[in-house]
């Protein structure tokens, strides 16, 4: 392949992951509300609407999402006069930016072979030619870059409280960092057991690990998924976990002097952490992309064959990623509308007391029974 192919095969997974995360986000502001009303018994989104001949059409409340952007864009960017302007607006573009960059090593479907798009691979063997690998990055790194750049975070609700000269927000500020460090911890051992039965750290192989073995992660570290689970809605800092943004307790939290596409680059950065958070777990505990049945030659199962073409089990492949994310965010979504808010002091005490022994505990037992079965 030339550089231009490169050039332009990265670009285009880039459009596809920002296009995901981007629609994701918008779907989000609608879902979030439409789901908490029917939760709460509440009406919902209806009130933007669009007339056409005289026709009033509200489209169940779609159009929220767009109404929204049109106030952040047009309302006003107040800044505290004795703020620091730059760490001010740099503060909600750290919080994006970050989010949207962990996404390089997700893989959302198989390796590519353009030159056998069109025809049906052998089930087996070596395919030799070039290949494009269905994520914007593949590191070596693997899954402690995502941990690198997402922890970056911290530092955007620090220097947001910091920035704005308000007691408040730096108190939200302080609550956001000592809670996002303390789960970090959590996060990252949790893992652990994972990387220990898959051997690797590339997401990729991950997936591929779960798809040879027939048997998705949360299946060999159930202990795992919930943990990462707790610890990651944590770090997103939603309900239950959302004090530093407690209104009830201080005032609004660390974004509390934002206005107007500041505080809209925070509002869209929460809902680009939760699409993170859905395609790490998918990836890690849901297989990724592997769809039961289908090969890289098409379905299999049960003695007979269904032969596809690469370009269309690529396609189901990332037709498979997106349903799981989906159906992931669906589920967090649900957790946020059930549960009450806790107190900080159990907040603090749930990593530091619960989760982080619990993690160390899988540690060990997963060595263990791996040293057991011979690895």
């Amino acid at each position: 392949m030339t550089t231009t192919d490169i050039a332009i095969a990265t670009l285009l997974k880039i459009a596809f992951i920002l296009g995901i995360a981007f629609a994701a986000a918008l779907i989000l502001i609608w879902a979030e509300r439409r789901q908490s009303a029917k939760i709460q018994d509440r009406v919902g989104p209806t009130r933007a609407d669009i007339t056409i001949f005289g026709r009033r059409i509200t489209l169940w409340g779609l159009l929220h999402p767009f109404a929204d952007a049109l106030k952040f864009l047009f309302k006003e960017d107040f800044v505290p006069p004795r703020a620091d302007k730059l760490l001010h607006a740099a503060a909600p573009l750290l919080t994006v930016v970050t989010a949207v960059a962990a996404f390089a090593v997700i893989p959302f479907a198989d390796t590519l072979y353009p030159r056998f798009a069109g025809e049906v691979l052998p089930q087996d063997g070596m395919i030799r030619g070039p290949v494009i690998h269905m994520q914007v990055a593949s590191l070596s790194v693997g899954i402690l870059f995502l941990f690198a750049v997402a922890g970056t975070g911290v530092a955007g609700a620090a220097i947001a409280g910091y920035a704005s000269d308000n007691k408040y927000s730096l108190l939200g500020g302080l609550r956001a960092a000592s809670q996002m460090v303390g789960y970090e911890v959590a996060l990252g051992l949790a893992l652990i057991g994972s990387f220990m039965v898959y051997g690797t750290l590339l997401p990729e192989e991950m997936v591929r690990w779960q798809a040879d073995h027939g048997l998705w992660g949360i299946l060999v570290q159930p202990v795992a998924f919930i943990l990462f689970f707790a610890a990651a809605t944590a770090e997103n800092k939603r309900i239950p976990f959302d004090v530093p943004e407690g209104e009830s307790e201080i005032v609004g939290g660390y974004f509390t002097e934002y206005s107007g596409m500041k505080f809209g680059m925070f509002f869209l950065g929460e809902f680009f952490e939760l699409v993170l958070l859905a395609a790490v777990l998918t990836t890690v505990f849901f297989g990724g992309y592997d769809l039961p049945g289908l090969e890289r030659n098409g379905f299999e199962g049960f003695g007979w064959v269904l032969p596809l073409s690469h370009w269309v089990v690529i396609a189901l492949q990332a037709l498979t990623f997106v349903v799981k994310l989906a159906l992931l965010i669906w589920f967090q979504l649900m957790v946020r509308w059930t549960l009450p808010r806790f107190r900080y002091d159990q907040i603090m005490k749930l990593c530091w007391k619960y989760l982080l022994p619990l993690a160390l505990v899988n540690i060990m037992v997963t060595g263990i029974v791996i040293l057991l079965i011979g690895g």
